[in-house]
């Protein structure tokens, strides 16, 4: 096995025993992406130099017996998150030359354990989509078939720890964004509870969903990475004080555990493969001992479209911002015929600098909060919101975890739904809801159809984090979806 292929625990314990160094592992990375990223498109922008000299620092470290917890392990950034002195661009033009004045929490904790940044991935524009084709400078690929879409926004994180360009990475889930594209490129991706995780830092697309996960090639990785950036920051008042994860805890198994499985879940319209990878997983949590039951979701139906109204109203304060004069593109400076004047500079700036996608999500989120349909739109989608919040926290009374399929298909081709946003949208089916209702969860591979991944999604109530490692470990130890690995050759 090349050391760029070792999961984070099996290089942390490497390191600790001397068998290799970071330096190694940090150039078996770059070697990797030298000779498939081309073809893959995962990352932005790599920083060869940056993760050598911080691998030669972790390795001081290291020797003088004082390493961090993930000391001397490469981790890519979703490139929206801020890290000092590198272009931040959120995938979108408008910020193309923008370089970040201060570091996200999240960053200052990694770098706290002396973890390596070798890089920023690649994104749908500002968050923007399920398929990374919306990013603005170009459109990453599956690694398990480069026809195939990684899925979005963070497809960049998903698909450099799918083949391998670093051990782990970190993303952004506002509706999905971080499980499913971890469920279309067979590893695990992990949406915090909001509030778990400092939104400090971030680029937002959503204020009150957004929130910071890690993608990694293990369950015990996911938690390694979550462990180091949760916690309260007092730079974001949204944060609360939490408990580290248990990681013996995770190897415990789950006999006893009471399993959900909502009945809403399971419709028309999904993959039939899909459907019959996550029967047989569940089959597997029952042989391990855990009490499955069916249990009912109504509101799950809404949850989509109460998605959309909410995010595509904070999507559209967020991004006033952007008006070509503080920061970002700006027509002012730009060759051609100055703006006439203030409401022009806007228009052109915005015009230039914004995708198809951005425009689109700005236009909704400005008619649901406009006069006379705020109302109506906004604050009847807020009032389901708050209905949905509600139902979860009645059926986490009756079990301890809930499982779902992360994504009602395998990965589609490349161009086939970028024409038709509507379909594009309904790849969150199925993870929506958890932001919605506030609640944590976690994807983990389950199985291949056509030679593509399958995702299992593991729900369970506010700050529980624990128990959904603890479910996804228990089902990742008993079969080995998680042990293949794409071909790039």
């Amino acid at each position: 096995m090349e050391l760029n292929e070792l999961s984070i625990a099996a290089a942390h314990d490497g390191l600790a025993k001397r068998k290799f160094s970071s330096k190694e592992i940090t150039q078996s990375c770059l070697d990797q992406i030298a000779q498939h990223d081309k073809k893959v498109a995962a990352f932005l922008n790599v920083d060869a130099e940056g993760a050598l000299a911080q691998a030669a620092d972790a390795d001081g470290r290291i020797a003088a017996g004082t390493p961090g917890a993930l000391c001397g392990i490469p981790i890519a950034l979703k490139d929206l998150i801020l890290q000092k002195g590198t272009v931040t661009t959120g995938g979108s033009k408008i910020l193309e030359k923008y370089t970040a004045t201060y570091d996200a929490t999240v960053v200052s904790k990694l770098a706290e354990t002396r973890a390596v940044f070798i890089g920023k991935t690649n994104l749908d524009e500002f968050a923007m989509g399920s398929s990374t084709e919306n990013s603005a400078f170009q459109k990453t690929k599956n690694p398990w078939n480069l026809e195939r879409v990684p899925g979005g926004s963070s497809g960049g994180s998903a698909a450099a720890v799918a083949a391998d360009m670093c051990l782990g990475a970190l993303g952004t889930d506002t509706g999905g964004s971080v499980r499913q594209p971890a469920s279309l490129c067979g590893i695990v991706g992990l949406k915090p509870t909001y509030g778990s995780v400092s939104r400090y830092g971030i680029i937002a697309m959503a204020s009150s969903l957004d929130q910071v996960g890690p993608m990694a090639k293990t369950v015990r990785d996911a938690a390694l990475l979550f462990n180091v950036i949760a916690g309260k920051d007092a730079h974001d008042s949204t944060t609360v004080k939490l408990k580290p994860v248990d990681l013996e805890a995770l190897e415990r198994g789950i006999n006893g555990i009471a399993i959900g499985i909502p009945d809403e879940y399971f419709i028309e319209g999904m993959d039939a493969g899909v459907q019959e990878s996550v029967e047989r997983a569940i089959e597997k949590l029952r042989e391990l001992g855990a009490r499955v039951s069916t249990v009912s979701l109504p509101l799950t139906r809404y949850a989509l479209a109460v998605y959309q109204l909410t995010m595509t109203s904070e999507v559209s304060t967020n991004l006033a911002r952007y008006d070509g004069i503080r920061y970002g593109h700006s027509a002012v400076s730009g060759a051609g015929t100055p703006p006439a004047d203030l409401i022009e500079v806007y228009r052109k700036s915005k015009a230039a600098g914004f995708g198809d996608e951005a425009k689109r999500r700005i236009i909704l989120g400005t008619f649901a909060l406009s006069a006379g349909y705020h109302d109506q739109y906004y604050v009847k989608a807020q009032q389901v919101r708050k209905m949905i919040e509600r139902e979860f926290t009645d059926v986490f009374k009756s079990v301890d975890c809930l499982i779902t399929p992360t994504s009602p298909s395998v990965a589609f081709k490349v161009g086939e739904r970028y024409a038709d946003p509507l379909t594009m949208y309904l790849s969150d089916i199925y993870t929506v809801p958890a932001n919605m209702g506030n609640i944590c969860g976690i994807s983990v591979p389950c199985g291949f159809v056509g030679g593509l991944p399958v995702g299992l999604q593991v729900l369970a109530k506010p700050f529980d984090e624990a128990t959904l490692f603890r479910v996804a470990r228990a089902y990742e130890q008993a079969t080995e979806w998680h042990a293949r690995r794409p071909q790039l050759n």
